[in-house]
């Protein structure tokens, strides 16, 4: 479900100390029914175990791979235009409090870790068309239960960045959301399943 953006903005997030030139492009809330307060790191533990990329239906597949190619051969994800290249990563922001508190880089997503907390975590994404934030909130929702919410912050690069972000918007809407949804909200549902499968790493 897309919210307000105050839904992010309103809220103490950490990532706020190092985000104030990050515009918030997309805030988005996913149902984890029965889930407290201490059930963040079990709902990432299941996202990873769940899968990335590879587990997502064949339209969100087809459009990643596109843009991996089209990436490939305009030499938008090169490595001079990555992250500590083409501008500084978040994590050389971090206080003092936040640099031992980096989460788990994995191979199928391209986001890095930037810190991961019992209640919110931070990854980032640099090429060049944008620097990105994918943020992931603990909140407790309308109906007592805790719920886990994505909040998106980009700062394009220049006129191209903001085009091809225009560009993307209604394939994020119609596709890659309702598919993300999908997914994270099954990996809770099914949580106890994927650990067994995974000798245990669905839980902590």
């Amino acid at each position: 479900m897309r919210l307000p953006t105050t839904a992010h903005t309103s809220l103490p997030w950490r990532i706020h100390e190092l985000s104030s030139d990050f515009r918030v492009e997309d805030v988005w809330a996913f149902r984890t029914p029965g889930a407290g307060p201490d059930d963040f790191p079990a709902m990432l533990a299941a996202m990873r175990t769940a899968g990335g990329l590879t587990r997502q239906p064949l339209p969100v597949r087809f459009l990643f791979a596109v843009r991996w190619k089209l990436g490939a051969l305009l030499g938008w994800d090169d490595p001079e235009a990555g992250v500590d290249a083409r501008v500084a990563s978040l994590r050389s922001r971090l206080p003092l409090d936040l640099r031992e508190a980096r989460g788990e880089d994995d191979d199928d997503m391209p986001l890095k870790a930037i810190y991961e907390l019992g209640t919110e975590s931070a990854r980032e994404l640099v090429n060049k068309t944008v620097h990105t934030v994918m943020h992931l909130g603990w909140v407790r929702g309308s109906n007592g239960d805790h719920e886990l919410r994505m909040a998106v912050l980009v700062k394009p690069n220049g006129w191209f960045g903001r085009l091809y972000m225009a560009a993307i918007a209604p394939f994020r809407y119609v596709i890659v959301y309702p598919a993300l949804t999908r997914q994270w909200e099954r990996a809770w549902r099914d949580r106890d399943e994927l650990a067994a499968q995974h000798g245990g790493r669905g839980r902590r």
